[in-house]
């Protein structure tokens, strides 16, 4: 019994610190840093570049590259590279659905 006791917590510890590990979010990557922001204007949908109202991104633009399509070709979503590098992933409607942080 008292062995499995201590098997019990030393699992339990095991589980713990492998997932306060997996945690840490460096904060390049962060949504807090200015670059990943919603609120930043080059990350914006008000932003020209970044509005589906911009032909460039619109789900009527056979021709447009920046699409993101699911396994059997429906288009989901599109993204467009800000200044900064971030890049930045719009459903078809506008909205900011995520990102992905700058390489620099």
């Amino acid at each position: 019994m008292k062995y499995l006791v201590i098997m019990l917590l030393v699992i339990q510890f095991a589980l713990f610190a492998r997932t306060a590990s997996a945690q840490a979010v460096p904060f390049s990557a962060s949504a807090y840093n200015w670059e990943n922001s919603p609120n930043n204007y080059n990350n914006s949908p008000y932003n020209w570049q970044n509005s589906p109202y911009n032909y460039n991104n619109s789900a009527n633009n056979f021709n447009a590259t920046n699409g993101v399509y699911d396994n059997k070709g429906n288009r989901l979503a599109y993204e467009v590279q800000a200044p900064t590098g971030v890049t930045n992933y719009f459903d078809n409607s506008g909205n900011r659905i995520g990102y992905t942080p700058s390489r620099q």
